[in-house]
C-alpha cells in the first residue's frame, strides 16, 4: 500500500493539474465567444457573394462547357485544403479532420486521380502531412486568428491553378462551429460548382427577411453572365476560403473548451479518490499506531 507522502504528493499534482486545465477552459470559453461573433458577422457576404454566384451560374446563357461548371467523372489533378489548429490539447479535432483529408486524398486516387495536391493550414496538420510529397503550401501560426491575408494567398493559388487546368477538383476540409458547444466535419467542394447546389440558385430579394425564391425570370448581364462568372470567381473562392478559417477558428476553441472541461472534472474524481485513499490508509496508520500502544501498555501491566 502507497504511503501518506506519495499520496500526498499525488494529489498535488492532480491539483496542479487542475488549476491549469480549468484556467485554460475559462481562455477557451472567453476566445469562443469572439470568434463565434466574428464567424456570425462574415456570414451574411458569405452568403450573399454565394447566392450571387450561383444565380449567374445557373443563367441559362453561361455555357454549360464552362471549365466552372463541367463535372468530369475522373479528376487527374486534384487539390485537397485541409484547416486545423496550430495547438493541441482539443481532443480528436485535429486527429478527425487529418484523419478525413486522408481519406479525401486516397478516395480521389482510387476513382483515378494522377496527382493530388496538398494545402495545409494550422501546424499540427502542417506535422501531420510532412511527408506528403504532393503539399504545396503549409500556413501555421495563425489558427485561431485568420487573416484574410492568408485565405487571399490559398485563393489566389486555387484561382491560377485552376483556371490554367492544372487542377480538376478543389475539397477542403475543415470543423464548422455550429455553437459553443458542437462542432461538425465539413468536406465541402469549391471548385467546379456543384450541380446539385446549382439548383438552389436564388432571386434578388426585397429584404434579408424575405422567403427565397427561385428565379422567375432571366437577368440581362453586359457583358456576357461568362465574362461576370468568371470576374465573381476570385471573391468567391477567397471568400469560401476565409470562411472556412473563421469557421474552423471557433471551432478550434470550442473543441478545446470541451476538451479542458473534461479533463478538469477527470482531475477532479482522481483528487476524490486520491482523498479517499489517503483517509483509509492515515485512519489504518491510525489504528495501528493505538493497537501497538495498546498492546506495550499490557504488557507492561503484566509484567
Amino acid at each position: 500500500m502507497a504511503n501518506l507522502r506519495d499520496i500526498k504528493k499525488r494529489i498535488n499534482s492532480v491539483s496542479t493539474t487542475q488549476q491549469i486545465t480549468r484556467t485554460m477552459e475559462m481562455v477557451a470559453t472567453a476566445k469562443i465567444a469572439r470568434a463565434l461573433q466574428r464567424e456570425k458577422d462574415s456570414e451574411p457576404y458569405a452568403a450573399a457573394i454565394t447566392d450571387v454566384m450561383l444565380t449567374v451560374a445557373q443563367d441559362s446563357s453561361v455555357d454549360v462547357s464552362n471549365p466552372l461548371l463541367v463535372d468530369p467523372e475522373v479528376y487527374e489533378r486534384a487539390l485537397v485544403i485541409v484547416i486545423s489548429s496550430d495547438r493541441g490539447l482539443a481532443g480528436g479535432y485535429n486527429v478527425q479532420v487529418e484523419r478525413a483529408a486522408e481519406q479525401r486524398i486516397k478516395h480521389f486516387y482510387r476513382h483515378g486521380a494522377k496527382e493530388v495536391e496538398l494545402i495545409t493550414c494550422g501546424r499540427k496538420a502542417t506535422e501531420f502531412f510532412r511527408k506528403y510529397p504532393n503539399k504545396v503550401m503549409a500556413i501555421v501560426g495563425e489558427s485561431d486568428d485568420p487573416t484574410i491575408e492568408n485565405a487571399r494567398i490559398v485563393a489566389n493559388y486555387v484561382i491560377d491553378a485552376y483556371s490554367q487546368g492544372h487542377l480538376g477538383r478543389v475539397d477542403i476540409v475543415y470543423f464548422h462551429a455550429k455553437n459553443r458547444v458542437e462542432q461538425a466535419l465539413r468536406l465541402e467542394r469549391i471548385l467546379p460548382l456543384d450541380q446539385l447546389v446549382l439548383q438552389t440558385a436564388r432571386g434578388p430579394r426585397a429584404n434579408e427577411n424575405e422567403a427565397p425564391t427561385g428565379l422567375s425570370s432571366p437577368f440581362e448581364f453586359v457583358p456576357s453572365a461568362d465574362h461576370v462568372l468568371s470576374k465573381l470567381i476570385p471573391s468567391y473562392v477567397l471568400t469560401i476560403v476565409h470562411q472556412a478559417m473563421i469557421d474552423s477558428a471557433a471551432a478550434e476553441q470550442g473543441a478545446r473548451r470541451k476538451s479542458m472541461h473534461s479533463a478538469t472534472e477527470n482531475a477532479t474524481a482522481i483528487i476524490a479518490d486520491l482523498s479517499r485513499t489517503y483517509n483509509r490508509v492515515r485512519q489504518a496508520s491510525i489504528t495501528t499506531e493505538i493497537n501497538e500502544i495498546v498492546g506495550g501498555a499490557a504488557a507492561l501491566e503484566e509484567n
